[in-house]
């Protein structure tokens, strides 16, 4: 039989003892994150699915389809294609498909890269309701990217032929003063002649005597 004592007494100690460890993470500093508006600082080490790196000089793809991290992966997740450009020396890669579903991020195709054209992206939200977005072209994402980029670019600068001309301001004039209004001026009325015969005296006669 137990005793309801000790059963009394272990229930206060518990109790104690939780409402203890809930005080002191109250005063604590608060660590939580409100994701998606704040994230956590990236680990140096975190491993994203992986991508091609960029040749800084030309923009495109370092990678030449020589297929030694198609043969280094143990899952078979990856689809390397390539051709030689006209006029270049070695080839280009053309087609590198990831099938990230079964890709384990071994990272056997990173180390078996020995120019270093591959690398651990820093992407973690990939939630999707569809594999078939997990299934990416890598070199068509870097080709977006780099043509994106030197849209921006241009808008940025802005071409002579893209500059829109903007019309000269016209010239100032002075305001123009409404001219002073006359005062009507009255119609001009018709003076008649005035007749010399009435008041010029007639000749004296020559055979008069004096």
């Amino acid at each position: 039989m137990s005793n309801p004592i000790k059963e009394v007494y272990d229930g206060f100690k518990s109790l104690v003892t939780g409402m203890r460890i809930t005080i002191g993470e109250f005063f604590k500093p608060t660590i939580t994150v409100q994701y998606p508006h704040e994230s956590l600082k990236m680990p140096a080490r975190f491993r994203g699915h992986i991508e091609l790196v960029r040749d800084p000089e030309t923009g495109r793809a370092v990678c030449f389809a020589c297929k030694l991290c198609e043969r280094a992966c143990p899952s078979d997740c990856i689809t390397v294609d390539g051709a030689k450009l006209e006029g270049a020396k070695k080839k280009s890669v053309t087609l590198y498909q990831l099938d990230f579903t079964k890709c384990s991020l071994c990272g056997s195709c990173v180390e078996a890269c020995r120019d270093g054209a591959i690398r651990f992206s820093r992407e973690f939200n990939l939630a999707s309701t569809s594999k078939d977005e997990f299934v990416m072209d890598l070199f068509k994402r870097l080709e977006a990217e780099r043509e994106a980029a030197e849209g921006t670019n241009r808008l940025a600068v802005g071409s002579p032929s893209e500059k829109v001309a903007v019309p000269a301001p016209a010239p100032a004039t002075a305001p123009s003063v409404p001219a002073p209004v006359l005062p009507a001026t009255p119609p001009a009325t018709s003076t008649p002649p005035v007749s010399t015969s009435a008041t010029t005296p007639p000749p004296a006669a020559s055979g008069e005597s004096k």
